[in-house]
C-alpha cells in the first residue's frame, strides 16, 4: 500500500515511537474528515470511503472494500472518525515503514481488526487477506504460525499474536542497531582513509 503523491496525508507526521498523530495533526485530520462528510452525519458511507481510499492509496477495489468491512466494527455501514483516525495511522505507519511498530504499540485494536470472523482468533486465511495493511510478506505467514501458534490449532489467539508483535519489534530493533553499527564502521574507515591521504 502506497500513498499517492500530492495527497493531504503527506503533510501529516506520525510519532515514530507511539505511532499516533500529534494533537495538531489530529485536529487537521478532523477538519479533513468533516470535509469528506458531505452528509454531515459524522460518518463516511461506503461510497465516500471508497473514493477517499482510492484517491489517496494504490489499493485495489476489493482491498478498499475489505478495509471498510474491517473498520465497520458495529456493522452500521459507516465509518466514524475513530475508525478513520486508526486507518490514517495505519497508512502513515506503512508510509514511514513503521508497520511492525504500529502492530506492537496497538496490538489489541490490530488483533480485533485482523479477526475478520469475530472468533477471537486470527487464522492463516485472515492474515493472508489482510497482510497488505501491515506489509507482511506471503513467505512470512507460514513461519508466523509455525513459530507462534503454541496451541497448535492453526489459529493465533491474542496472547500468541502479542508475542508475534514483540518478536517483530525486537527483530526490527536488532536490524536498526546492526545498520547503525555498520554505518559507524564505514564512517570511521572513510575518516581513516582521509587522514592517510593527508599524510
Amino acid at each position: 500500500m502506497k500513498l499517492r503523491p500530492q495527497c493531504f496525508l503527506h503533510f501529516l507526521c506520525l510519532d515514530r515511537i507511539y505511532c499516533l498523530l500529534s494533537v495538531r495533526n489530529a485536529r487537521a485530520l478532523s477538519y479533513y474528515f468533516n470535509l469528506l462528510d458531505v452528509h454531515k452525519k459524522q460518518a463516511l458511507n461506503d461510497l465516500q470511503f471508497y473514493h477517499f481510499l482510492h484517491y489517496v492509496t494504490d489499493l485495489s477495489s476489493d482491498q478498499v472494500m475489505l478495509v471498510f468491512d474491517l473498520l465497520d466494527w458495529d456493522a452500521k455501514g459507516e465509518i466514524g472518525f475513530d475508525e478513520f483516525y486508526m486507518l490514517v495511522c495505519i497508512i502513515m505507519s506503512h508510509e514511514n515503514h513503521l508497520e511492525k511498530q504500529f502492530m506492537y504499540r496497538h496490538s489489541h485494536p490490530v488483533f480485533e481488526l485482523l479477526d475478520i470472523d469475530g472468533g477471537h482468533t486470527v487464522g492463516p486465511a485472515e492474515f493472508q487477506a489482510t497482510r497488505f495493511l501491515f506489509n507482511i510478506r506471503k513467505s512470512e505467514l507460514s513461519q508466523i504460525f509455525k513459530d507462534f501458534d503454541i496451541s497448535g490449532d492453526e489459529q493465533l489467539n491474542y496472547k500468541e499474536f502479542k508475542m508475534f508483535t514483540i518478536f517483530c519489534i525486537d527483530r526490527q530493533q536488532r536490524k536498526a542497531k546492526g545498520k547503525l553499527k555498520k554505518q559507524m564502521t564505514s564512517e570511521a574507515e572513510s575518516e581513516e582513509d582521509t587522514d592517510l591521504t593527508k599524510l
